[in-house]
């Protein structure tokens, strides 16, 4: 299954309630679910891992417009990203407060900020 296809399938899987004794996904999940998620990274924020990407934009008005469709899609699953938004780019972080980590949700969230980017996003 190409990248695309793969980020597709899990833009459509469904957000799990998180606890803190929730698992966080492995190194190898993680290396797995970014090969669908070409260009988001992994950081370590505050001894936490972050997923993050950098969505650039022509301008201030469109990225407040995705930072607006990523929090709507953010609020109807109850699981809700760091959001930067400044002229001409939106910065977007999820990590999953009840664990302190990534969990599959995160990378569920990401896909999703990229369908609603659309396909031609740039990076």
């Amino acid at each position: 299954m190409s990248a695309s296809a793969t980020a597709a399938a899990l833009a459509k899987e469904r957000c799990v309630a998180c606890r803190p004794d929730s698992a966080p996904v492995d190194a190898a999940e993680a290396d797995a679910l970014l090969a669908a998620l070409p260009r988001w990274r992994i950081v370590v924020v505050e001894g936490e891992q972050r997923l993050t990407r950098t969505f650039a934009t022509p301008d201030f008005a469109a990225a407040l417009a995705l930072a607006n469709r990523i929090g709507a899609l953010a609020e109807a699953a109850d699981h809700h990203p760091l959001l930067t938004v400044e002229w001409g780019r939106t910065l977007v972080q999820w990590w999953t407060h009840a664990i302190g980590g990534l969990h599959r949700n995160d990378f569920i969230m990401a896909a999703r900020c990229d369908a609603a980017a659309g396909e031609d996003a740039p990076c």
